[in-house]
């Protein structure tokens, strides 16, 4: 029964860590969100119209082109929902937009911490297991021990 215990937690410890893997994923995805406002944040305070910029295109090409008017960016809100904004609005946008992020990374780490929490707590109960199999182990040695043939 004991062998059929451990087995069990060594499974359910397994998905744990895939899980834990996974949500780390997808920390560095959210994190890679971030860089990318950040980029955006500094381009959209430094660009003035009229300035010429590398526009890519795809497959790593790039095309130059002048900015008509900073006051017409477009931002991504999510859920395939986008707007247009005037300069410093497109900033505000990103920025609640990075804000939303670091709440969403606070999720996920809580969520990892709560797994990492599990996975200890399962691994202390192998142990456990473990130490009682060893332990039903030497008392059945020792009772053969003192077993002679006269007995």
């Amino acid at each position: 029964m004991s062998q059929q215990q451990l087995q069990q937690l060594s499974q359910e410890l397994q998905e744990i860590e895939q899980e834990i893997e996974a949500l780390e994923e997808s920390v560095q995805a959210i994190q890679q969100q971030k860089t990318e406002a950040d980029e955006a944040i500094e381009a959209l305070e430094s660009l003035e119209t009229d300035s010429t910029v590398q526009v890519p295109i795809g497959g790593g090409a790039y095309l130059r082109a002048n900015i008509q008017d900073i006051d017409e960016v477009i931002v991504e809100l999510g859920a395939d929902y986008a707007a247009e904004f005037e300069q410093d609005g497109a900033v505000d946008a990103l920025e609640n937009k990075q804000e939303n992020l670091d709440d969403r990374i606070e999720e996920v780490n809580s969520e990892i911490a709560e797994l990492e929490s599990e996975s200890s707590e399962l691994e202390q109960q192998a142990q456990q297991i473990q130490q009682q199999a060893m332990q039903q182990q030497m008392q059945q040695m020792q009772g053969q021990q003192g077993q002679g043939p006269d007995e």
